[in-house]
């Protein structure tokens, strides 16, 4: 059965995969975990190097490390399931996390602090103040109706020509601040008439490509 196990390993880590040699820190397991329910779920490969060498599960209380993790340093508490898998004598163990339906989960960072972490091709990176507004966004039942201003005007042209932007480039062209320019995002996130490109060094709007040539003419408009 060490097959399915092999061809995990062969494709590397990835947005939903993740090595692990081995689990020494409840806390830090505890971010993996909820960057995956954050964002499209996945799976930890407990016994394998980050080379994707096959070094085998160490000892028992790697398991209790990981239920430790889940019970007590993810908010809420996350579900997960286990299985054993035999590969050349050593013992993997696989750890699958689904897609969460009612985050966003948080875990404390090195300084105890509860933050919300997302995965971000093959890393664990913190949720911006944007993606958590949209979240909240995104529960809220009523529709929402925005005001094509100069603001949204200034953004659209901006990326009609440009291929991205920074919240802070967009703050300095349409001379707006931080909060200012985040509700804007949020709204046309939320909306889908732009998304997110988030790096480990900077996060990016860009337009939608799915939408129409008239990005507001599905929307609840109210001119200024």
């Amino acid at each position: 059965m060490s097959a399915y196990i092999q061809k995990l390993i062969a494709q590397g880590e990835h947005l939903q995969l993740d090595f692990k040699f081995e689990i020494s820190d409840s806390k830090k397991i505890a971010r993996s975990l909820v960057a995956f329910a954050n964002t499209e779920g996945g799976k930890l490969l407990v016994g394998v190097k980050d080379n994707g060498v096959v070094a085998g599960v160490r000892s028992e209380e790697e398991y209790y490390m990981v239920e430790a993790a889940a019970q007590m340093y993810c908010r809420p508490q996350i579900e997960f399931a286990t299985r054993e898998w035999d590969v050349d004598g050593k013992k993997v163990l696989e750890i699958d996390i689904p897609k969460s339906n009612s985050g966003p989960y948080s875990a404390p960072d090195k300084d105890g602090k509860w933050m919300v972490y997302i995965r971000v091709h093959d890393q664990n990176l913190l949720a911006n103040t944007v993606l958590l507004k949209v979240w909240q966004m995104k529960k809220r039942k009523k529709g929402i109706t925005i005001r094509y201003t100069d603001k949204e005007k200034v953004l659209l042209e901006y990326l009609d020509q440009n291929n991205n932007i920074t919240i802070s480039k967009f703050q300095r062209i349409a001379g707006i601040s931080r909060q200012v320019a985040e509700k804007v995002l949020v709204d046309l996130i939320t909306l889908q008439i732009i998304y997110m490109d988030i790096t480990e060094k900077s996060t990016f709007y860009l337009i939608n490509p799915d939408i129409n040539s008239d990005p507001f003419s599905k929307m609840k408009i109210k001119s200024r």
